[in-house]
């Protein structure tokens, strides 16, 4: 096996609450008032829905705000890994990954270990340039028990609301997360640094119908039923930790362009354009505080009122 690899959870597709729309000759992040299901295929107008898209929305009066989900581990941050992350404009790679205590930071001397002081006191997150960047790993199917469906965000709504609920679900049913009935949810709030328009972000709840008494006692049978049939969950969580302990710095090519619109949206047409190939790294001087006001005036301007 190839050392230093990232091993992550199999993904089939990806769930998002935006899309890219065409816009004065550039390519912005809009936000939507939905889930949409994409698969891992790719064609001029962007990602290819997923059957699954379809057939959820069948079931939803053709708004998927609610997507029935497995986790896939016991242990909440198995599912969902969330760093301060500063990526390069140019080619979406991350230049600096943090916890608000320590970062690793590409340098010219290679790869440094640092201290993080978060990005309200970091000079090179000045700006927005640094955010939080979490994924969420989820089974959407039996077809595939092994598979997920990932969600990225740069959301904090998201990722501070699905981590409670992840510790909080795990801790009421004696850590037996992976065997409960959940669902992500769609919700929506107005807030001063939205403009007064809706934002939204990202709940896990129980699946409707379903109370919490129920589902834990339906947890811990379901959990007994496996481990009497040999499937290993412990083994399991212990794979997927040693997979992850070199992604720090993991990011799937097909999604760098990605990372750049949302990360970057008004400076993204420029920055490719003006590309020369050369691998884009952390800026100093002048140009630095150019950018970072560049980039704090797109994010202000991307923010979009929603239907």
């Amino acid at each position: 096996m190839i050392k230093g690899l990232t091993i992550t959870p199999p993904v089939l597709g990806r769930i998002s609450i935006g899309r890219v729309i065409q816009k004065d000759g550039k390519r912005l992040p809009a936000k939507d008032d939905q889930f949409t299901i994409t698969s891992q295929v790719q064609n001029k107008d962007g990602w290819v829905n997923h059957p699954l898209d379809e057939k959820l929305r069948e079931n939803n009066n053709g708004k998927l705000r609610q997507i029935p989900v497995r986790m896939l581990f016991n242990d909440p941050e198995l599912n969902l890994r969330a760093e301060y992350t500063l990526f390069d404009r140019q080619t979406g790679r991350p230049l600096c990954v943090g916890d608000g205590e320590h970062c690793q930071r590409r340098t010219n001397k290679g790869v440094e270990q640092l201290p993080c002081p978060s990005p309200d006191r970091c000079p090179l997150a000045q700006g927005g340039a640094c955010k939080p960047y979490g994924r969420l790993y989820v089974n959407l199917s039996e077809d595939d028990e092994l598979g997920t469906f990932i969600f990225r965000t740069t959301g904090f709504n998201s990722i501070r609301t699905l981590a409670a609920r992840l510790s909080y679900f795990a801790a009421v049913s004696g850590n037996k997360l992976s065997c409960l009935p959940l669902q992500l949810t769609l919700r929506g709030k107005s807030t001063t640094q939205s403009y007064r328009t809706p934002i939204y972000f990202v709940d896990l709840t129980l699946r409707e119908g379903v109370t919490l008494k129920d589902a834990v006692q339906n947890a811990q049978a379901i959990d007994r039923e496996l481990s009497a049939h040999g499937f290993d969950q412990a083994a399991l969580e212990v794979a997927a930790k040693q997979g992850y302990v070199n992604s720090c710095f993991e990011v799937d090519a097909d999604d760098m362009a990605d990372v750049v619109e949302e990360f970057y949206p008004m400076e993204m047409n420029q920055d490719h354009s003006n590309s020369n190939g050369k691998q884009g790294g952390i800026q100093n001087g002048s140009q630095t505080a150019h950018d970072m006001r560049s980039i704090e005036q797109g994010l202000r301007q991307s923010v979009t009122a929603v239907s």
